[in-house]
C-alpha cells in the first residue's frame, strides 16, 4: 500500500511526513532526519534480501499457547491473480539458525504450537551456509511446473522442518502456506514419522478446472493435483487437508465451476477458504485478462462452493465421531463459559466440557485442563467446522504418540 499510494499520501493529501514500506525499517533514522529538516521523506522499495532475521518478536502475553514464526518473505510463482510478488517482492528465506533461535525462545516461554509462515513456505531455501550453496535444485511434484527456473543450492524446507521438530518434543509444528508443487517425498515422510509435526496439510487448489488453472498460471492440471492428493493420503494415513478456492475467475464458465464443485466432492477437505475473485492492479490478470464474470454470478458460485464444501467437510469430520482426539487446550469456548476449546492435530476446533479429568492409565494426574495442556477428548458429534466431545484426561504429546 505504501508503494501504491505514496504520491497521493505525500503530495495530494499532505497528511504525513514519512512514508515507509515494510522493508525500509533500517532506513528509518535517515527518514526521520529528513523529516526533522522540514521535508517529506519516502522509502517504499522492496528489498531483494531483507528477511528480518535479526528481529525477534516480543511476546506480550506469556500465557499464549500458540505462535507464528515467519521463515521467508515474498513469492516467485507469479500466479496471474496474485498481488503478493508486487507487494512483498521475490522469495528470500531467513537463515535456519535465526529460525531455530526464535523457536527455542518460544519453547522456553511455554508455547506449545508453532506455525511456520511464508507465502510459499515449502520452497524455503537458506543460502547462508557456504557448504550447501552448490546443492542441486529440487525436483517438483510430478506433473507440476513453474514460470521460473528452479534455483539450485541452499538448505531446503525438509531440513528446516527436521531441525525445528527436534527442538521440543512437546511442541506441535505446523506450516502454511505451501504451494502444491513443492512436496518432495522427504517432507511427506518427515510429517508421517514425527509425532509433533501435525498430520495436516494445506493444498491450495484455487480451481478444479484445468483450463482455469492454466489462466491462473498455477503450473498444474486437475489430474496432477488429484494425483498429489492421493500420494499425500497414501504417505500420511489420516492426514487432514485444507485448501483455497477462487470463485468466478476471469473467463470461468459454468462447466469450469462444476469441475471445481466436483473436486471439492472428490477430495473432501476438512477445512476450506473460499472467496469470490477480486481483480488486483499490477497482476498479470489485470493487464492480460478480462474480469468478465458478473458480480452476482460470482456470489452465486461462491455460495454453491461453500455449500458443497460444508457438506463434504461434515462427512469428513463425522468419521471422527467415537474416536479419541488429542487436543491442545486454547481457552474457554466463546459460546459457553462452561466449555473449553482447542484444536486437534488436523487443526479442527474441538469443544468439550470444562470439567475434572479422569484418572486413567497413561494420563496425567486428574485435574482441570488449562490453556497449554494436551487432553484426550472422545468425539461425540461433528459439524463442518467443529467437533464436540467428552473430556477424558490430560496427557502429553509424546505420551499420546507412544504405541499402546
Amino acid at each position: 500500500m505504501a508503494e501504491r499510494l505514496k504520491e497521493e499520501i505525500l503530495h495530494r493529501e499532505k497528511l504525513v511526513d514519512i512514508v515507509a514500506g515494510p522493508d525500509a525499517y533500517r532506513d528509518l533514522p535517515r527518514l526521520l532526519a529528513v523529516a526533522e529538516s522540514g521535508q517529506q521523506a519516502a522509502n517504499v522499495l522492496l528489498s531483494l534480501d531483507e528477511t528480518y532475521a535479526d528481529i525477534l518478536p516480543v511476546q506480550t502475553s506469556m500465557g499464549g499457547t500458540t505462535a507464528f514464526v515467519s521463515i521467508m518473505r515474498g513469492c516467485d510463482n507469479m500466479c496471474s491473480y496474485c498481488i503478493v510478488p508486487f507487494t512483498r517482492g521475490r522469495e528470500r528465506s531467513r537463515p535456519i539458525a535465526s529460525i531455530l533461535q526464535e523457536v527455542r525462545m518460544l519453547s522456553d516461554q511455554g508455547v506449545k504450537e508453532v506455525t511456520l509462515l511464508g507465502q510459499n513456505v515449502n520452497s524455503f531455501r537458506d543460502m547462508s551456509e557456504v557448504q550447501f550453496q552448490s546443492a542441486a535444485a529440487p525436483v517438483l511434484s510430478r506433473g507440476f511446473s513453474t514460470v521460473y527456473k528452479a534455483k539450485p543450492g541452499g538448505l531446503r524446507f525438509a531440513h528446516l522442518l527436521d531441525q525445528v521438530s527436534r527442538i521440543d518434543p512437546e511442541m506441535r509444528i505446523r506450516f502454511t502456506s505451501p504451494h502444491p508443487k513443492d512436496f518432495p517425498d522427504e517432507v511427506l515422510q518427515l510429517i508421517q514419522e514425527r509425532h509433533n509435526i501435525c498430520k495436516q496439510l494445506h493444498l491450495p487448489a484455487q480451481s478444479g478446472s484445468t483450463r482455469v488453472l492454466e489462466a491462473m498460471r498455477r503450473g498444474y492440471t486437475r489430474e496432477a493435483y488429484l494425483e498429489l492428493v492421493h500420494h499425500v493420503r497414501e504417505s500420511i494415513p489420516g492426514v487432514s487437508l485444507s485448501s483455497d478456492f477462487i470463485a468466478g475467475f476471469c473467463g470461468e464458465t459454468e462447466e469450469d465451476h462444476q469441475q471445481t464443485m466436483s473436486l471439492l466432492r472428490e477430495v473432501r477437505y476438512n477445512v476450506g477458504f473460499l472467496f469470490a475473485y477480486s481483480m488486483r492492479q499490477k497482476t498479470r490478470a489485470y493487464h492480460r485478462l478480462q474480469d468478465d464474470v458478473p458480480a452476482d454470478v460470482k456470489q452465486r458460485r461462491l455460495e454453491e462452493l461453500i455449500t458443497v464444501f460444508r457438506e463434504e467437510a461434515a462427512r469428513a469430520n463425522e468419521a471422527m465421531v467415537g474416536q479419541n482426539q488429542l487436543v491442545l487446550v486454547e481457552g474457554p469456548s466463546k459460546r459457553s463459559p462452561s466449555e473449553l476449546c482447542g484444536r486437534n492435530d488436523g487443526n479442527i476446533k474441538v469443544i468439550f466440557p470444562d470439567a475434572e479429568t479422569e484418572d486413567a492409565a497413561g494420563c496425567e494426574a486428574p485435574g482441570r485442563a488449562q490453556p497449554g495442556d494436551y487432553v484426550l477428548v472422545k468425539v461425540t458429534s461433528a459439524s463442518s467446522q467443529t467437533l464436540k466431545g467428552a473430556l477424558l484426561c490430560r496427557t502429553t504429546l509424546s505420551r499420546s504418540a507412544a504405541p499402546r
